[in-house]
């Protein structure tokens, strides 16, 4: 009966906007939604939660997996030090070399493509696609 309801409860969430997403969550879990303005994002964190709820979250062997492979590397980074990234935006040329700490840009090194393209333009993009490494349908 618990799954009857979990499969209720995610073909519900394919039909609700992001405003009602934040009221499921708000009701489900008893606490603010993260600040998100990604109705597919959030809806996949509350069909998550939710089946960690019915079936249980990772094992303690999957969880050491993940611990072993380490920190993330920022997309792009494996391009080498040294790279040049350039893209054209509203007539102006952004140029970032890749370092071994992140990413240059105009002199001030950045964490990741994803801040130097919000600097850049004043508004969230993802970085790497911004900078041409990912396809726009991906």
């Amino acid at each position: 009966m618990r799954i009857n309801k979990l499969e209720q409860d995610l073909d519900h969430l394919g039909a609700c906007n992001l405003d009602a997403l934040r009221a499921f969550w708000k009701d489900r879990f008893a606490a603010p939604p993260p600040k998100l303005r990604s109705a597919r994002l959030l809806q996949h964190l509350i069909a998550w939660r939710l089946q960690v709820a019915a079936y249980g979250g990772l094992d303690d062997a999957t969880r050491r997996a993940i611990r072993r492979r380490g920190a993330m590397v920022p997309e792009g980074r494996d391009l080498g030090i040294g790279a040049v990234l350039r893209r054209t935006w509203q007539g102006r040329t952004i140029e970032v070399i890749v370092e071994q700490d992140g990413f240059r840009w105009e002199d001030k090194t950045y964490p990741s493509l994803s801040a130097i393209a919000r600097a850049a333009t004043g508004t969230r993009w993802n970085g790497p696609r911004f900078f041409g490494l990912r396809d726009e349908a991906s």
